[in-house]
């Protein structure tokens, strides 16, 4: 279950300041050094049960579905994973069609007209569809993840994004 509070326990605190951080991540992964995003797919894909639920969707419909890893000096820290309904059509709808290999957060924190939802933090594991993914972007084979997601508003249409955490972020926080 995705949740808006934490426990803080020793598997997690490492990645409480990354997850509870409200700002732009991508700036905070900028700070570090060397930043780029590898675009792993964009098409139109399910959502996730979860997903479905928060966006008020019906699982079967087809969704804008981009998945990026970003990296900071050459590796990949993060797993993002971002869902847009198809209706309304809107600016978010051209914007990423051709966000290309451009951050999200680079549009998300630059543009006034974007609200930020609550954020809501999961340890993902294999029982969870995006965990097989980001295992596969960010490397390794850890047992579970961290992940946060927010879901952002621009006018009429809302965009739901999922981060997923590499250890090695962490470790250079």
């Amino acid at each position: 279950m995705w949740r808006d509070r934490l426990l803080h326990t020793a598997d997690n605190r490492p990645y409480i300041p990354w997850l509870r951080d409200r700002g732009s991540l991508t700036a905070r992964i900028q700070a570090r050094g060397d930043f780029a995003v590898r675009l792993l797919r964009q098409e139109l894909a399910l959502p996730t049960r979860d997903e479905a639920q928060v966006l008020g969707v019906d699982a079967h419909t087809l969704l804008r579905v981009r998945e990026v890893a970003l990296l900071s000096k050459g590796e990949a820290v993060v797993f993002a994973h971002t869902v847009l309904p198809c209706r309304p059509r809107g600016p978010l709808t051209r914007w990423l069609a051709g966000i290309g290999t451009r951050s999200l957060g680079s549009l998300l924190f630059a543009h006034p007209g974007f609200a930020r939802g609550e954020i809501d933090c999961k340890r993902l594991d294999a029982r969870h569809p995006l965990f097989l993914p980001a295992r596969a972007a960010i490397g390794g084979e850890p047992k579970q993840l961290w992940a946060r997601r927010s879901l952002f508003r621009f006018g009429r249409q809302s965009v739901l994004v999922t981060e997923v955490y590499s250890a090695a972020l962490c470790s250079g926080a």
